[in-house]
């Protein structure tokens, strides 16, 4: 018998601690602080790239490859642990990753030029890549279907939080002891959130502080999902078949590289346009706050259709139209030449960005049952990293090799930039569909 059962009458449990309501939502916050956390790590960099590069010297090119590094362990990470996660589970899964990333970002301190950055960067990829599939395992095992998706835009929209917070934490501290110490510092947090994860974290058939009332709604809401087989992490060959696996790699893979471009180039743009980083924190930190309210705008009006009587597929798509349309607003930057225009731009191409990627995060728990979901959120990640990694040779070469003004040095790139999660779109509504292996028992129908 589950701990989570062993409930008395008074609504205790047999160890005596009473059950927290809602428990799925605390899950769901511990989740949010992790993405907030890895993503404080992960900016470090890119926040201290104009100053990185000024000392070490290295061209535009010799940056993307420092970030093609992180990249490289990212994407094959994802496919590797992601389906780790699906064999031990997510609580030991993520406790050893975050353990491991934690370790390298504050060991990113000792670098001394580009080849040891490059490593440490491509292991600090490698260990943070578990992140989402394990996130995206543990909201398909907590959270009913009709939740998973603002589930999920919570914990994602601690990516945002985390890139709007590694300002004023990174460039605070780089101001005033330099740069090694602004990666010891977030690298610390990643130690701090063990304690509460694993303190916190069970499979809720195994929680001890469930209600009975959360227990049974979960179980019910599996029963319902559950097809006649044993739920079976399908083998990849069986999941590269299937094209609602390609449309939720493609959703990824041509979405992806924009936020990353983003996150990681966003300073060094503003730079080539002619502004001063250290006049210009709110702008870098707007961007990644409208984001964080794309996150929520994307699950919550998803499961404001659902509720209006749309079909699950439907409400999804919905919103993966409306995403793909607002990023185009990228390629008019090109024309832009004031701070506060370019500032509003790509805070409403973040927003459009972010409500398309909180349903392309949570197509693989829509789509797939759960021993498979963080083996097929794994392959996203490495589709989006691949995806990534062109992209970032590509900006690195026409960056440097612009024959134009420095200010206009990233001109086409944004207008590839807006394109491609347009085209990710109208894939996505081609592949992502109820097909005969819906009916087979392959995949969840939509």
């Amino acid at each position: 018998m589950s701990l989570a059962s062993m409930t008395t009458s008074a609504g205790q449990t047999i160890l005596g601690s009473r059950p927290i309501k809602h428990l799925r939502w605390y899950i769901a916050g511990i989740l949010f602080l992790s993405t907030i956390i890895n993503y404080i790590d992960r900016q470090t960099l890119s926040l201290l790239a104009p100053f990185l590069k000024l000392e070490y010297h290295w061209t535009n090119s010799d940056y993307a490859n420092i970030l093609i590094g992180f990249r490289v362990g990212y994407s094959l990470g994802q496919t590797i642990l992601g389906r780790l996660v699906d064999r031990i589970g997510t609580r030991r899964g993520l406790s050893i990753t975050v353990f491991l990333y934690s370790i390298v970002a504050g060991a990113t301190s000792l670098a001394r030029g580009f080849y040891s950055f490059a490593t440490f960067r491509a292991m600090l990829g490698t260990a943070e890549s578990a992140n989402w599939p394990a996130a995206t395992k543990a909201v398909s095992e907590w959270f009913p279907k009709r939740e998973r998706a603002l589930a999920t835009a919570f914990f994602d929209s601690g990516s945002s939080i985390g890139g709007a917070i590694a300002p004023f934490l990174v460039l605070g501290v780089y101001y005033r002891w330099g740069w090694r110490i602004s990666f010891v510092i977030p690298g610390l947090l990643g130690f701090l959130w063990l304690l509460l994860w694993r303190k916190m974290y069970h499979p809720p058939d195994e929680h001890p502080r469930i209600s009975r009332e959360e227990l049974q709604m979960i179980r019910d809401d599996a029963a319902e999902e559950k097809r006649a087989s044993d739920d079976k992490p399908q083998p990849w060959q069986t999941l590269l078949r299937l094209p609602q696996t390609w449309g939720a790699i493609v959703a990824k893979a041509l979405t992806d590289p924009v936020w990353f471009f983003v996150a990681d180039w966003f300073p060094i743009y503003l730079v080539a346009k002619g502004f001063s980083l250290r006049n210009s924190i709110l702008a870098v930190w707007v961007p990644f706050i409208a984001a964080d309210l794309g996150n929520f705008f994307g699950g919550a009006a998803s499961s404001w259709l659902i509720h209006r009587g749309w079909s699950l597929g439907k409400a999804r798509k919905a919103v993966v139209i409306f995403g793909g349309f607002g990023v185009l607003l990228l390629i008019p930057t090109i024309f832009a030449t004031s701070l506060s225009s370019i500032t509003l731009l790509f805070a409403l191409s973040t927003f459009s960005y972010a409500s398309f990627s909180t349903i392309a995060n949570v197509f693989p728990s829509d789509l797939f049952f759960s021993r498979s979901v963080a083996t097929v959120s794994g392959l996203t990640g490495t589709g989006a990293g691949i995806g990534t990694i062109i992209a970032f040779k590509l900006i690195g070469y026409f960056s440097d090799n612009a024959h134009t003004a420095a200010a206009h040095s990233f001109d086409r790139i944004m207008v590839v930039a807006g394109i491609v999660p347009f085209v990710g779109m109208l894939l996505v509504l081609l592949l992502v569909r109820n097909t005969p292996s819906t009916q087979e028992g392959l995949v969840r129908q939509l």
